[in-house]
Formats: C-alpha cells, structure tokens, sequence
C-alpha cells in the first residue's frame, strides 16, 4: 500500500488513449516547438504518466529542451514533470541524468525572480532521495534571507521537510528556525516558521510560545491558529500548562475572525471538561451558527453542539433558546438538525418558552411563504407534539393552538395534526372534553378526507356524555346536509333550468324520426332529437355536481367511501354509548333510525350516476354491517362490546407500544454515555505518556474519517471478500480483495505469472457497468518468471444500483507487434454495503409511498416456518428497518402485512410493502413483496436479493 500511494499525487482524465502520440513524436515537439507549444506538450506526457506509463525516455530530452527555459508556465510544469518522473534506475541508484536536474534545481533556488524561487522550494518539499537534497540545502538556507515573503515562506517548509526525511543534512535546523522567527515581520512566514518549529523540536516552540504568550490575543489570524493548535497539543503533554492555556482561550472566543473563534472553541472542549467552560464554548458555536451565512458550517457547528450535549447530560439546557435562533436560517437541513437538537435539550424549565417560539415560527408558516413551508411546517408540528407527550403541563395549549389552525393547514399537516390529537386524547382524560368541543366546532371548516376521518373517529370513541352526542350529532348533520342524499340531488337536478344550447329557431333543419316537439318560452316550436336530450341531461348533471355543499356530503360525492364507512362507525358508536347513558328510549330509537337512513343512503347515492366513482364492495360491507349492528345491539350485547371497547383498546395499545418505543430509545441514548462501574479508570498522572496519550483530537477525527482506526477484519471476513478473477490454468492468475470504503471500492488485486517468461507491460484494466466510474488505474508492470505482483484501482461510486465491474489483463507478446489478453471474472457490487435501516412516521412513509413512481413487484414462495421468521429473514437480507409497531404484529394468525424502510448512504429511500399469508401449518409462505424507490435502479437491486428469491 505504501509503495503505491508513493506514487499516488493526483488523477488526470486521459481523454482518448487512441490519440496518444508516440514517443519520438513528444521529443520531436520538445526539440522544434516553442515555449507555447512546450506548454502543450507538457501537459500530454503529465497526463500519460499519471495514467500509468513513466516514459524513461523522454527525462534527457526534457533536460536538454524544457529545463533552460525561462517560461514561468513550463517552469511550472517541469517541477511537476520531476515529482513524478522515475529517478532510479532499474538496480535502484539514482539515475546520472539527475546530476543535470540537481544543477538546475540549485539554479532556480539563486533565481533573481521570486516566484521561481519559490515554486522551486515548493518542490523540494516533496524531494525525499538524499543524494539529490545535499547540494541543495546551502541554497535553500540562502533563501531564508530573501527581500521577498514568498520565497522565506516556502523556504521554512524546505528547511523542515529537508531535516525530517535527512536530519544529518542540516542538523542545526531547529535553532535556523528559531532564530528566523525572531526575527521575522510577515505574518505568513511566521505562521509557516512556528508550524515548522513545533514539528521538528516541540522545546523551542514551547520556547518561543512563552515568550509571545501575552501579545497572541493582539496577533493575526494565521499565527492564532496555529498557536492553539500548538496548545492542544502541548496541554495533554505537559498538563501543568492547562491552567495558563485556559485563561488564554478563553480571551480568543472573542475574536473577531470566526476560524479563530471556531477553534478557540473545540480546543476548550478538548482541555476540560468544566460545564462553565463546555457552556460557554457551545454558546460559541451556537453563534457562530447564526452568524456564517454558509450553510454546511451552520451544520458542522450544530454536529459539535449536539456532540456537547450528549457528553454533558443537562449542562447546555440553558442554551436551548440560543440553539432555536438558528431556525432564521432559510435551508430546511439547517432548520431540521436545530430542532432536533432543541427538543433533546427541552425540559420541564424551559419547555413553556420553547412552545412558546415554535407556535410563532408556526404562526409564520401560515401567514408567510418560507422556502419548502410545508416541510418546515411539519417540522414544527412534529416538535410541538413531542414537547406535549413528554411534558403533560403545555399539552392543553398546544392542543388548542393547533386545532385553530387545522382549515388552514395542507393536507399532510392538517393529517399529522390529528394523529396528534388522537394520541393526545387518550393520554390526557382531563383535556379531552375541551378537545372534543374545539374539534366539533371545526368539523365545518375541514375540506380533507384524511383529516374528517381522524375527527369522526375521535369524535366516536370520546364522546361520553349525553350533550356531547347531541353536538356531535348537530354538527355532523350540518355537515353531511340534507337527506336522503340521493332524493335531495335528484329533485335539485329536477329544478335545474332548461339550457340554452336545445333551442332551435323556426328555421331549423327538419327534426330526425327520432325527435319529439317541444314548445319554446315564445309559443314557437321545436324539435329535441335524443342527442340534445343526452348532452342537456349531462350539463345539468355537471351543473348539480359542481353547485356548493357542505365539506362532509362533498367529500362522499367526490367518491371518498372509506370516509363513509368510518361516518358510518361513527355514528353506531354514538346511537350505542347513547343508549347506554341515557334512559330517553325515544331519542336512542330516533337517532338510531336516522343513523341508518344517513347509511342506506349513502350505499343508494354511492351506486347512482351523481357521486364520482361508484362504491366499492369493502365500504359497502363496512356500511351494512352498522346497519345490521344498530338493529341487533340490543340483544347482542358483544356488538356493543366491539364498538365502545375493543377499537379503544387497540388504539391504547398502539400508543403505548409508541411509547414504549420511545423510552427504549431514550434509554439506549444515554446507555451510550454511561460508564459501567467495574470499568478500568485511566489516570493520565500515573499512565506511561506516549506520542498515543497525546494524540490531537483532530488527528483522531482524521484517522476516522480516514478508516485508520477500523476495527482490523479477521482472516474468515478478508477471505469472503476475494474474487477470483481468472482460471488456475490462465497464463496470468488473479485474484481480488474488494474493500468498501464510504463511496469508493478499492480493488487490490494480485498478479501471479504462471509462466517461465517475464511477461512485459502488463496492465490490468478495468471498465463498469451502472453509476461506477474508475477513477484510479493500476500502473503497467513487468512481471517475472512465477513472481507475483499486488496492483490497485480504485471505482467511484454514485449511487446504489446494480453494477458490475469487469475487465481484462493485457501484457505484450515475445514480438513487439503481438498483445495478449486474460479476460477476467465480473466482480458484481454489493449494494448491500450502502443500505442501512433507518425509521420514518408513517405520514413520510405514505407522502413517499405515492410520490415515488418506480415499483418492483416480487412474488415470495417460501418454506419458512412461520411468517414472522420470514419478515426477520428480510429485514436482515435487505437492510431494512420494519416501520410496523411490534403490537400490530403479535398473535397467531396466517396473515401478515408490514412496512419496511431504508436509505442508502447517498440519501436514496427504499420503501417495502410485505403482504403474506401461510397455508396450512406446514404450508409454504406465499405472497408479496412491492419495493418503491425514486430511482428503477434502487428498486431493482433490493428486489434482486438472494433473501427475496428463496
């Protein structure tokens, strides 16, 4: 791995491979062309050698005609050209050309323009071979001298480049540094010097530190940062300082540059863990967040606030106010990651202040146009119902401020509003005859289906006493109108006024056999043939259908049935809890008859040509079987038994499986940060100090973001992940180990040569099928009798989909004319490496549930023992989270239906719907699974799983 990354500086897109010149065509250009042309050329043999060919051939050429020119552009490049370029030859000695580079890189280092100097001292930072630094450090050292701040600049960091990889080359070049930033004015050169210093001799820069250390609140902005990194640092190694370095933190959280401040902030998090100091560096970030208009810092410093906050349970609780500031912020992600962070710090102090903005950003919403209102306003309503279930003593407002703006709200709000309600209502018996009152009185100013739905079933379960079912009742007949419904349609349509488009003067043409006369308002006649008579009866229809109606009646005509069959609930629940509390036989006997005319005609009007769409049978059913439950109740009394009790109870088992869910997670989060009592204390004091115990925490973070500190895999996994590329009998064998890395696939591949010849110019290339790009190419190879070779590439990836990565080994023949070719294996992606389960509400699982328009269809035939093994056989399979709560799947029964769900590491949603059914006990799982997505691809790969196909 080293070895290549060695040689690993940078990727450059080789357009057309066909188009490559040769080798005596570039020297040719080298020698003839001018410096602009040079340029060009330059280019092309940089852009080829990075893409795996070295061209030993062309380093003389390049030193004859490039390396004189006063060019500063092809100056530019030549030192890009060296970077990359072999400089030993095959016994691995430096090469004699590199005497003539080494003259010119000295002659450049003495340039009277300082810009080549610099850029040349910019290269001898990546310069490591000794025998090329030693006549160049007493130039470099000269260069410490120079007028210009561009070239001291760059000279400090060859002077510490020199000494780390040769030492002995220029011993003394802590005390050169140190006595250079003495002395220095510029504030670039002194950053680049102090940097340097505390790389090579940790001493003098504690040294100079001291001596700077009460003007550093008064210097620039690079030298401050650089100084607090130095600091974190030097804290954990010698702890004695800590006290000092606080004091002078503290003094930088009030500087004026916002990095300054930033890292000021996370260096005081590192050094102690005082909630005075964690208070006032989360109040920092917090600021920070509202001032920097960029919004993936806003993120960033969020991330660093929420990590405070679960480190430090209750310190930053204070702050929570500071943390809904930042819901100024236009971008939705920036909104969403500070709610989320303001609930977890929301407690019974400050809950009433946080209700308290949330119902005004909620107020805006309405009465303002925000980028993405509906999303943000769903936000808001989410936040608002978890500070009502977790803190009882603002449920009844919040409840209230809600109900007030339901006609106002779309329709998923407005739908995500009553389910709140519900699960409020049977929480809270002490709010529930104020809810109920508030929400018979906005029965009239709801227009969606969903919405009438949760209030007609809120209104039946609820309503217990008798003046609240003869609201209920008034307000749902006010809003339902005139019945029977089909009688009242019909006679409007009677009343309809004859149109205008029949009438026909006399000097029409003569009426069709199939006409009849009909006199007009003038005396005069006419003829009406049976196609004037279609289209008159259909406009007056449209006209009947299209007249003004109150919401609930409209909504039924429109064709929504399933409302109807939940009024239809509704109102046997009412007649039923009716004549339980009331001895008025007469009024229970009224209200029951009028529950069922309401019913039968609701089933006449849904089967006429006056509603949208016809009924279908299940609501028919459902409406029949409340007919038939109001006319036997009375004598079977496990009717009345279903409706007032067991829906009640289904639903309080749901809401406390939701907060069992809830609790659970709460617990889980802070078993994160709790610390078991037989745990092993580390006392710094006593422990051995090592270059680990002193570790930055940014040089962590970086190891992670890097995956150095993976857990290292066992033998059994590494081996899983090998593909066999070719055969045993191939000339050339081999083999890959594929390795997922965030968005990239890293494919090491070794090479063995089977053969008894060396096989010269092998290269193994690779090419994809899907979103996979290949941006790393393994370099070209000779490769020895029976010796083996480990090459790399590496393969974008963009998103998850199926894609296949194949290719072919390619290495020259005994003559020049011949290739050879090895076609290797297809490797197929893993897409399973980029699905992880993930949760959502049910309202974001069925918003994206009818957005998305890809659909994958899978028929499950399985020979699982019970359909609950199933489902835990596909959930592991696909990666998928089961949205469905853990009570609506207990019991014995042959049928299961359940939500599943997922996202991909690129943001992709996977959505699942699982229907099956057992037959028999020992009768295979059959059924189905749908798999919705955005993109086919997605939908395609999760329905391609080998967990699906069994």
């Amino acid at each position: 791995m080293s070895s290549f990354l060695e040689h690993s500086y940078s990727i450059v897109h080789l357009d057309n491979t066909a188009d490559q010149p040769s080798i005596q065509q570039l020297q040719q250009q080298l020698e003839k062309g001018t410096d602009e042309s040079k340029v060009e050329t330059m280019r092309r043999i940089l852009t080829i050698m990075l893409n795996g060919d070295p061209m030993p051939q062309l380093l003389m050429h390049i030193i004859r005609f490039v390396m004189p020119s006063k060019s500063k552009p092809l100056k530019k490049l030549l030192y890009f050209y060296y970077e990359i370029c072999p400089k030993h030859d095959a016994g691995g000695k430096l090469k004699q050309e590199m005497i003539l580079v080494c003259n010119g890189i000295r002659n450049d280092l003495l340039h009277p323009n300082e810009f080549i100097r610099g850029a040349t001292l910019r290269f001898l930072c990546k310069v490591k071979e000794p025998e090329l630094l030693e006549p160049l450090v007493p130039s470099a050292r000269q260069c410490l001298e120079h007028r210009h701040a561009y070239v001291r600049k760059n000279a400090v960091l060859a002077i510490q480049s020199v000494y780390l990889h040769s030492e002995h080359l220029i011993p003394d070049a802590p005390e050169l540094i140190q006595t250079f930033l003495q002395s220095e004015n510029d504030n670039t050169c002194r950053r680049n010097a102090f940097a340097s210093l505390s790389v090579i001799s940790h001493a003098r820069a504690l040294e100079y530190l001291n001596s700077v250390f009460n003007d550093i609140a008064n210097t620039d902005e690079l030298t401050q940062l650089v100084l607090i990194e130095f600091i974190r640092k030097d804290a954990v190694l010698n702890s004695g300082n800590k006290a000092k370095y606080l004091r002078l933190i503290f003094d930088l959280l009030e500087a004026s540059s916002n990095t300054v401040v930033y890292e000021a902030a996370t260096s005081l998090t590192t050094l102690t863990s005082n909630p005075v100091a964690i208070k006032a560096a989360a109040g920092k970030f917090i600021e920070l967040s509202i001032k920097v208009s960029d919004n993936n810092v806003k993120l960033i410093v969020l991330d660093k606030v929420d990590q405070l906050r679960k480190k430090n349970d209750g310190v930053l609780d204070d702050l929570v106010m500071e943390v809904l500031r930042v819901l100024s912020s236009p971008d939705i992600d920036v909104r969403k990651k500070a709610l989320d962070i303001a609930m977890d710090m929301t407690s019974s102090k400050n809950v009433e202040e946080v209700v308290m903005l949330l119902k005004s950003q909620l107020a805006k919403t309405v009465d303002q146009d925000y980028e993405k209102n509906n999303e943000y306003r769903q936000l808001l309503i989410h936040a608002i119902h978890t500070c009502a279930i977790r803190f009882s003593e603002v449920a009844a407002s919040v409840v209230g401020l809600l109900m007030d703006f339901i006609s106002d709200f779309n329709n998923s709000s407005a739908v995500d509003v009553i389910a709140f309600v519900k699960e409020v209502v049977e929480k809270f018996p002490a709010l529930r005859s104020s809810i109920i009152e508030r929400l018979m009185g906005t029965l009239g100013e709801v227009r969606a289906g969903k919405v009438y739905r949760g209030a007609l079933w809120i209104v039946g379960e609820y309503c217990v006493e008798q003046k609240d079912i003869r609201e209920a009742w008034k307000r749902i007949r006010a809003s339902l109108g005139e019945i029977p419904i089909l009688a009242s349609e019909q006679r409007l349509l009677d009343e309809q006024p004859e149109g205008d488009a029949e009438q026909n003067d006399e000097g029409s043409k003569p009426a069709v056999p199939s006409g009849s006369r009909k006199v007009l308002a003038d005396g005069t006649y006419a003829t009406e043939s049976a196609l004037t008579s279609e289209s008159a009866s259909a406009a007056k229809l449209e006209a009947v259908k299209a007249a003004q109606k109150p919401p609930l009646r409209s909504l039924i005509l429109d064709g929504d049935f399933f409302l109807a069959s939940v009024l239809s609930s509704t109102l046997t629940k009412l007649v039923m809890r009716h004549s339980e509390i009331s001895s008025d036989v007469a009024r229970t006997n009224a209200l029951r008859a009028e529950a069922m005319l309401i019913m039968i005609s609701i089933i006449r009007v849904g089967q006429s040509e006056f509603v949208k769409a016809k009924i279908d049978e299940d609501s028919m059913d459902r409406i029949m079987s409340c007919v038939r439950s109001l006319a036997e109740f009375e004598t079977k009394k496990e009717i009345e038994e279903v409706f007032l009790e067991d829906t009640r109870k289904a639903f309080r088992a749901m809401v406390a499986a939701e907060e069992k869910k809830r609790i659970a997670k709460e617990e889980l989060e802070k078993g994160k940060n709790m610390i078991q009592v037989d745990d092993v204390l580390a006392i710094r004091q006593l422990s051995k100090k090592s270059a680990a115990d002193g570790a930055d925490i940014v040089e962590q973070d970086l190891e992670k973001a890097t995956g150095a500190d993976a857990s290292v895999e066992d033998l059994s996994s590494k081996l899983s992940r090998v593909v066999q590329l070719t055969g045993f009998s191939d000339p050339v064998y081999a083999e890959a180990y594929v390795k997922v890395h965030q968005f990239d696939i890293i494919l090491d591949v070794l090479l063995v040569n089977q053969t008894t010849e060396t096989l010269q110019n092998l290269s193994v290339e690779f090419a994809t099928l899907g979103d996979l790009k290949v941006v790393e190419r393994p370099t070209t190879q000779n490769l020895g009798p029976h010796s083996f070779q480990s090459v790399q590439a590496t393969i974008k990836v963009s998103s998850t989909d199926t894609a296949v990565i194949f290719g072919n080994v390619v290495y020259d023949g005994p003559s020049s004319t011949e290739t050879n070719v090895v076609i290797l294996n297809d490797v197929h992606v893993d897409i399973m490496d980029y699905i992880q389960p993930a949760y959502c509400s049910e309202t974001q699982f069925r918003t994206m549930w009818t957005e998305f328009e890809w659909e994958n269809k899978v028929n499950i035939n399985s020979k699982a023992k019970t359909l609950r093994d199933f489902l835990d056989q596909l959930m592991k399979s696909t990666n998928m989270a089961c949205l469905t709560p853990e009570a609506s799947l207990k019991g014995d029964c042959q049928f299961l239906s359940a939500n599943l769900y997922a996202r991909s590491v690129f943001g992709e949603d996977a959505l699942a719907n699982l229907s099956i059914e057992k037959e028999g006990e020992n009768g295979p799982v059959t059924g189905f699974v749908r798999i919705r997505s955005r993109s086919q691809g997605l939908a395609l790969s999760l329905g391609s799983l080998k967990g699906l196909q069994k």
